[in-house]
């Protein structure tokens, strides 16, 4: 991979396919430990259940509305099942994320939708 890995950047634009071929742009957020890097997202969302389907994904640095701002890279997907990699995930997140991370987990706790999270793991392909 060459220059800055789009993981560094605040927002990242994950590029998954549908069965179609079809590719879906989500803009979310990243934080690398380990050398994995780590997404979290509604376990009913289309992009997790095309990561189940897929095992693949493509990465951008963007905006937080998903305008690509730089070059993409591909990477291995899957979803996280073992909460010792889980607790590794949110870790990261929090670091990477602080404050927000804490406050996005508080409403999801408040709605009862935290328990219904997946987390997605992503091995990035060296060039």
């Amino acid at each position: 991979m060459n220059g800055a890995a789009p993981t560094d950047a605040r927002y990242v634009s994950l590029a998954t396919r549908k069965r179609d071929g079809t590719e879906v742009r989500t803009p979310v957020w990243i934080a690398e430990r380990n050398g994995r890097h780590y997404v979290f997202s509604a376990a009913d969302a289309g992009k997790v259940k095309r990561v189940r389907a897929q095992g693949g994904a493509h990465l951008a640095a963007c905006t937080a509305q998903g305008r690509v701002l730089g070059p993409w890279v591909s990477a291995r997907a899957r979803i996280v099942a073992d909460s010792a990699t889980v607790d590794v995930a949110y870790r990261a997140l929090y670091a990477k994320y602080g404050w927000q991370m804490r406050a996005i987990d508080w409403l999801s706790k408040l709605t009862g939708r935290y328990d219904r999270r997946a987390i997605i793991e992503l091995e990035l392909d060296q060039a």
